[in-house]
């Protein structure tokens, strides 16, 4: 090989052991929440839909549609941010206003953010709907809302979670890695998961009365 030659650059073209490993148990996490969408609905039909008509009539649905927009942008922001891992791109290198100079780093704090804001938006609802008397305690449909939306809250506060030890990681490490892109990519999975569903719960809680 002539010393003129220039090697290709690395490309990661299928996952790891960890990769497959967080896919199944996205598997399991999707049979959770399957059973939370089992539980709204046949407490629905038991209870009939008066109460339903009476509770959804609380729900500020302008604003759920508003965050629910914000979380579903993550996983576009969340992507640039895996691509850029996979060219190993941890940091930008331009401008900050540059998107197209953006690396990982970037992506996935602007995915944090958009997430914290999702969480901040479910917490105000929160306590706007317990001010009118809707609560877990109140009813049964109180009950499914909350711990139907609370558990998926809590799977997405893991993710940001996720997100901030990456990051962590990465602007500690010396160098950008195989190993670190890998995970950036993981956690897009887990990310990438929640956001569908949240679409799934947004549909059934706000739109199918």
């Amino acid at each position: 090989m002539s010393s003129s030659t220039i090697a290709a650059p690395h490309k990661i073209n299928r996952p790891n052991l960890v990769a497959v490993g967080t896919i199944v148990w996205l598997s399991s996490e999707l049979m959770f929440f399957a059973a939370l969408f089992a539980m709204y609905f046949t407490t629905r039909a038991v209870q009939g839909p008066s109460i339903w008509v009476e509770s959804t009539e609380m729900l500020n649905i302008p604003f759920a549609a508003l965050n629910t927009t914000v979380l579903v942008l993550s996983s576009v922001t969340c992507q640039f941010g895996v691509f850029a891992a996979e060219r190993f791109q941890a940091k930008r290198t331009g401008s900050i206003f540059n998107f197209k100079s953006w690396g990982m780093r970037e992506w996935f704090a602007l995915t944090f953010l958009m997430g914290a804001f999702f969480i901040a938006g479910q917490i105000y609802e929160y306590a706007a709907l317990t001010t009118e008397g809707l609560t877990l305690a109140s009813n049964a449909y109180g009950s499914v809302f909350f711990l139907a939306t609370g558990f998926h809250g809590l799977h997405v506060t893991g993710g940001l979670i996720a997100f901030l030890i990456v990051m962590v990681r990465v602007a500690k490490a010396r160098r950008f890695t195989h190993n670190q892109a890998t995970t950036a990519i993981v956690v897009s999975y887990y990310w990438h998961f929640v956001d569908v569903v949240w679409i799934a719960l947004f549909s059934a809680i706000y739109l199918i009365k």
